[in-house]
């Protein structure tokens, strides 16, 4: 569906989308986009990153990086899984 022919490419199945890349991230890692669809479109109604953030850190959590829970554009955090690799919740578009 789309890529660089080197170093990332986007695939496709159905609504499933996957994303690979080389040599862009450290470690293996997990990407979610709150506030996009399956075709990085904008969404009407999403759950806000922050609003995220405050629920796991509510239950306990820790971030290895957080988002401006005051602020109300982009925004990203990071949690890592038992095995070390990160997990990014990376939304693109304001609440």
């Amino acid at each position: 569906a789309g890529g660089d022919g080197e170093h990332w490419q986007i695939l496709r199945n159905g609504t499933h989308v996957i994303g690979l890349f080389q040599g862009m991230f450290e470690r293996n890692i997990l990407t979610f986009n709150p506030g996009w669809d399956q075709n990085a479109q904008p969404l009407t109604s999403f759950r806000d990153v922050r609003d995220l953030q405050r629920e796991l850190k509510r239950r306990g959590m820790k971030f290895a990086q957080e988002a401006d829970e005051n602020g109300t554009g982009p925004a990203s955090f990071v949690v890592v899984d038992p095995d070390g690799n990160p997990v990014l919740v990376d939304q693109h578009v304001p609440r």
